[in-house]
């Protein structure tokens, strides 16, 4: 018969929970996490040890890599490689402004809409169900072109294109969280419904947007360069990944210029999609069962 010593004997956890990384924090989660700091720290200090200018010509045109340009030179003569670690700095904050916008915004709707119900919920609703009737590409595209080409107005058309994923994500939380007994018990007691709202139902509601928003934000990136692929976001000569792209494209023959940023896009996507899957796996309790 096994001997317990203590009452913490039995509620505490397994030694490797305690010490270490977390559990979750294993295997692509820890590729995904080293590769966002890195691009993180790129898009943070790669103005002070480049050794190109993004925008000047340094060499030849259209010459291959080579160990004085890494991933060549574009038809201008600019380096590639240059140019892609500069576009870091308009990729990614971009998709932090969209993803952060984007969860305030639909936090704020779905939390009311959800909690409140009633009319209010059938007019907010039907509004998201509007905005998300349309494909995001084509509708974000539509927006773009209406307000004009450039970064600022394509941050405005994702915003406005993804809020509604979260407003509909929150709101089925909320409906579920707010039938739960003890948030029964402060509505009896006489606590505000705001307050209910804020202390009692978005903290055990907010998780799964939390989830969603790490994995939406490597789509985000795909999006902003898809814009400025068509001509619809950074315009030339900005070393932004989707119009570097773009050039690329008309340089058949000249495989890296477009090679470089394609690689870049695929190492953001993977990297918080890998997070993403790691977050929402170790949040989901029948996971655990």
């Amino acid at each position: 018969m096994t001997h317990v010593n203590s009452a913490t004997d039995v509620i505490a956890p397994p030694r490797r929970l305690r010490k270490g990384r977390p559990e979750w924090l294993r295997g692509p989660a820890l590729v995904g996490v080293i590769a966002i700091v890195a691009w993180v720290l790129v898009a943070l200090t790669v103005p002070w040890w480049t050794p190109y200018d993004p925008l000047a010509s340094v060499g030849d045109r259209l010459v291959g890599p080579s160990l004085k340009h890494l991933m060549g030179t574009d038809q201008l003569g600019r380096d590639v490689f240059t140019r892609t670690l500069w576009g870091s700095r308009t990729s990614l904050p971009v998709a932090f402004v969209v993803i952060v916008s984007s969860v305030i915004l639909g936090t704020l709707v779905g939390a009311v809409s959800g909690f409140f119900g009633g009319w209010i919920d059938a007019v907010l609703m039907r509004f998201v169900d509007i905005t998300m009737a349309f494909p995001p590409i084509l509708l974000a595209m539509a927006i773009t072109a209406s307000l004009g080409p450039g970064v600022r107005n394509a941050l405005i058309a994702m915003v406005l294109v993804w809020w509604p994923i979260y407003a509909r994500l929150l709101r089925a939380q909320v409906i579920a969280v707010k039938q739960r007994e003890y948030v029964e018990s402060a509505e009896a007691i006489g606590v505000k419904r705001f307050t209910i709202l804020r202390r009692y139902v978005l903290p055990m509601a907010y998780t799964p947007v939390l989830v969603n928003a790490t994995m939406d934000f490597g789509q985000v990136v795909l999006l902003t360069a898809s814009l400025s692929f068509i001509g619809l976001g950074a315009r030339p000569p900005s070393p932004e990944w989707g119009a570097m792209i773009t050039e690329g494209a008309t340089q058949f023959y000249s495989w890296w210029i477009a090679t470089a940023p394609g690689l870049a896009i695929l190492m953001v996507v993977l990297a918080f999609n890998y997070l993403g899957d790691a977050l929402r796996d170790s949040f989901d309790v029948k996971a655990g069962l």
